[in-house]
């Protein structure tokens, strides 16, 4: 995950419809599923026009599009079900906050979707916002991912109490799903930092610290995206909106329940990567100094000899040992006593 910039919004005013991020599909697709407890329609249409024969059923309707770079197809979204433009500038800027709004008529919810890559090295953000209102929920998503999926699947097959309840429940269940996926990022993450861990334990590379940044950015993007959330979910769970229905707000607790909970994995991977940069910058101290004290060591040594033979390595002419017979022997003799002397002396003191 990178930062990016948007900056090219920086001077326009508010409820200028640009698209902040990068575009992620080449055609939009937007499906309706219209349901109600003993009825299902399913269909993919092309414009934001052709959903309105499915508003006035009395049933449920949801519309999900896949792909919001076009801007005439969000001004179109705003007209048809009279959106503020505020809301429309959020729904285009892929870099905003997680946010909730409440407009009396509908709410809007903006999250963050966190998919890792295939081999879990990086992860990839996407935004989703959700429009809810009376009877309807509109949801929006970068890519054509199907994250969706398993909510559909449950319309479809009539599963649970999805077809009996109302458009608020639905909108709980398309954030818990989101909310359940941050689980399985999270056990991804952990076990990649209980292997660091013991990597760095045991033999602390270079390389350690560039995976340790890493993944220390991971987890801020992670927090980043996650952290609004609980405000979110509590403002939901108040039950001040009047279409937030009290037997769904029993489920929005549980969501509530899960955010803190990986909030609280959240902070707890955070300490444990910083208490991993500090195990390794440790050992790699450690290991510095075991090389100083050898060094240090070696040179205490031979000091000593080295004196001794800078000594007679002069070259004055009136040096008595120099004529001796066995002043080379005896100086060698001294070199050596001095040097298993200084051995003993060492490991004596337990310095090596």
């Amino acid at each position: 995950m990178k930062f990016k910039k948007s900056s090219k919004k920086a001077g326009l005013s508010p409820g200028t419809l640009l698209h902040v991020g990068d575009r992620k599909v080449d055609d939009i697709k937007i499906s309706i599923m219209n349901y109600g407890e003993d009825r299902l329609r399913e269909m993919v249409v092309d414009t934001i026009e052709a959903s309105a024969q499915f508003m006035e059923t009395g049933s449920i309707t949801w519309i999900d599009i896949s792909g919001i770079h076009d801007v005439d197809m969000i001004q179109d979204l705003g007209n048809r079900f009279k959106l503020h433009p505020l809301v429309l500038e959020d729904i285009l800027n892929t870099e905003h906050r997680p946010k909730m709004d409440d407009f009396d008529a509908y709410l809007f919810i903006c999250l963050k979707m966190v998919y890792p890559d295939a081999a879990y090295q990086t992860m990839h953000y996407e935004q989703i916002s959700l429009i809810v209102g009376p009877s309807y929920v509109v949801s929006l998503q970068e890519a054509e991912k199907d994250v969706f999926d398993v909510v559909r699947e449950r319309i479809r097959l009539a599963k649970g109490r999805i077809r009996k309840k109302g458009s608020d429940y639905l909108a709980y269940a398309l954030m818990d799903l989101v909310v359940d996926h941050y689980f399985k990022i999270l056990e991804e993450l952990g076990e990649k930092i209980e292997t660091l861990q013991d990597a760095v334990i045991e033999n602390p590379e270079p390389s350690s610290l560039a995976v340790i940044q890493n993944l220390k950015k991971e987890v801020l993007f992670l927090r980043k995206a996650i952290w609004p959330l609980r405000e979110i979910v509590n403002t939901l769970t108040r039950g001040e909106s009047d279409l937030i229905h009290e037997d769904t707000v029993i489920f929005l607790r549980d969501v509530y329940d899960h955010t803190i909970q990986i909030i609280d994995t959240i902070e707890t991977f955070r300490d444990m990567l910083s208490g991993t940069l500090d195990i390794y910058l440790s050992n790699m101290s450690n290991r510095m100094n075991e090389v100083m004290k050898v060094l240090t060591i070696m040179a205490s040594i031979f000091i000593p000899m080295t004196f001794i033979a800078g000594i007679y390595g002069m070259n004055f002419k009136y040096m008595p040992e120099l004529e001796w017979t066995w002043s080379y022997p005896v100086l060698w003799l001294v070199l050596i006593g001095l040097f298993l002397f200084m051995v003993y002396w060492f490991k004596r003191k337990n310095w090596f």
